[in-house]
């Protein structure tokens, strides 16, 4: 029958502890002003236990085709890009963005 999830109980292949985990979560996305008048977008409240931030970064810096790092368990992205993380957050299974 395969490997049994140790979170839910149920087998690997119909395990749905990621989704559970991105439905669940309060994310806050917005810009903030940096140095010398540049806008930064943050993304906030990812449960760095759930979600690998540093592919989530990658991921979104990649779609975006912009700059980004992670500071203080938050994801910050150069330009004021906070629409089209907003979509592309809910395309990767995240619903509750503020």
């Amino acid at each position: 029958m395969g490997e049994i999830c140790s979170k839910c109980g149920l087998p690997k292949e119909l395990c749905i502890c990621n989704t559970l985990f991105k439905e669940h979560q309060n994310i806050k996305v917005f810009t903030e002003r940096k140095r010398f008048g540049k806008y930064a977008t943050v993304i906030d409240g990812i449960n760095v236990k759930d979600v690998s931030l540093k592919d989530l970064c990658r991921k979104l810096k990649s779609h975006l085709a912009c700059g980004g790092t992670i500071k203080n368990d938050r994801i910050e992205l150069q330009g004021n890009q906070k629409p089209k993380v907003v979509a592309f957050l809910k395309k990767q299974g995240f619903e509750n963005i503020e």
